[in-house]
């Protein structure tokens, strides 16, 4: 029989536990010519093979870095894009995404820090906003209140209407600027490291309101329709940092670069496929769906739709997530009951679907042309691929109006 040597060692003991079978369940004689000593010539052998590791790493790294070095005008920033170098915004919008970059970026941090999952944790304490599954989370409070801060620092939002708060929140009577935002979507999903994401929307201030009460004017300059965004955008925290924008003129999808701590651009100019492979949407709640949307799946699925081949499904429930890979790869992402938010999530990710060339409907209507009546209004959402898109509307009844298991 050949025979085996069970190597145990104690690297911050110098004085090992002098007790060779710590655990007295386990019969050290079962194994052939078990040893507790640690051989001589291992830690020569760890030592080096690290050494060598590290030495190679570094060179490895030494060479990726100066070839980004190189190609660093390639890839500009956001800030270089959207400025006078490229797209010409405005110095005020500029501002105002230099301080979005940065509350991004801190919340990009908290996301990955360890301690993020007693954050992530309900604390009882928010019952007074939201409710049920949509209940906040500190970690939700945090990213708000963070990106309050960032907003109140640019000097150039007027009023910041968010998720996580019940009413919109007036920063400075001069500012030109609206914000809307989502600030952590996805996050009940965080302790499992599934990608999270913010939605934000900018619109311009309506001066013509500037009369009217702090509060009233706050709500109605909230209430724009979609077709009023001057800019709207989402980040990804996932593998990668990805903030995806649009300043009105196509979609551009910008990386964190963490060795200088910049969002560069990597997908410029982003068009959607005209139609994809793919459908997004909770497959478990096929039986509450109504029959068009049944029809509609199980159609595109046997592959006998108006694309002559089977759809695959993917379905993250980040929103963020799914739409961004829909962006990239096209298809449909949806949501057919009556849940997400038309201010702060519809709205936004409606207008970069169609810079991008796709589309965003509730089913029925372009989102873009529904005009909000409440701040937390919810509709049914459909993302996508306009060809994908125009075939689900077709079916007709696709909205979903029976939610059983759910609190709204």
């Amino acid at each position: 029989m050949q025979s085996h040597t069970v190597i145990t060692s104690n690297l911050h003991n110098p004085n090992p536990n002098p007790n060779p079978n710590p655990n007295p369940n386990l019969n050290l004689n079962l194994i052939p010519n078990f040893s507790p000593k640690f051989p001589p010539n291992a830690l020569r052998f760890r030592r080096e093979f690290f050494t060598r590791r590290r030495s190679t790493s570094m060179t490895s790294s030494f060479k990726i870095n100066s070839k980004m070095d190189n190609n660093r005008d390639a890839f500009p920033t956001i800030t270089q894009f959207a400025g006078k170098e490229g797209a010409d915004v405005g110095d005020d919008l500029v501002v105002l995404y230099g301080h979005l970059e940065y509350a991004f970026k801190r919340i990009a941090a908290l996301v990955a820090s360890p301690v993020n999952s007693s954050l992530g944790k309900s604390s009882g304490g928010a019952e007074d906003v939201g409710s049920g599954r949509d209940k906040p989370k500190p970690l939700d409070i945090v990213s708000n209140e963070i990106i309050l801060s960032c907003l109140r620092h640019s000097g150039k939002v007027a009023v910041m209407a968010s998720e996580e708060d019940d009413a919109p929140v007036w920063i400075t009577d001069d500012g030109p600027f609206v914000v809307v935002t989502d600030p952590l979507d996805g996050s009940r999903n965080i302790d499992a490291s599934i990608p999270t994401g913010t939605i934000f929307g900018i619109y311009n201030r309506l001066i013509e309101l500037d009369g009217l009460p702090v509060e009233e004017k706050a709500l109605l300059n909230s209430l724009q329709s979609g077709g009023r965004l001057i800019a709207a955008g989402y980040v990804l925290y996932s593998s990668a940092t990805i903030l995806c924008t649009s300043f009105g003129s196509s979609a551009h999808a910008f990386t964190l670069d963490h060795s200088t701590g910049d969002f560069v651009l990597t997908h410029p100019n982003i068009k959607i496929p005209p139609r994809g492979q793919i459908y997004s949407v909770n497959d478990a709640r096929y039986f509450d769906w109504p029959e068009g949307l049944r029809r509609y799946i199980d159609t595109i699925r046997q592959g006998k739709g108006k694309f002559p081949k089977k759809y695959s499904a993917r379905y993250i429930c980040s929103l963020v997530a799914d739409f961004h890979r829909t962006l990239m790869y096209g298809g449909v992402a949806m949501n057919p009951r009556d849940h997400l938010r038309l201010v702060y999530e519809a709205n936004p990710l409606s207008f970069l679907a169609e810079q991008a060339g796709g589309k965003g409907s509730d089913g029925k209507h372009r989102i873009l042309s529904i005009q909000p009546v409440k701040l937390h209004q919810r509709l049914p959402l459909f993302l996508g691929s306009p060809d994908d898109i125009d075939e689900l509307e077709s079916y007709g009844d696709v909205q979903q109006t029976v939610n059983p298991g759910y609190d709204v």
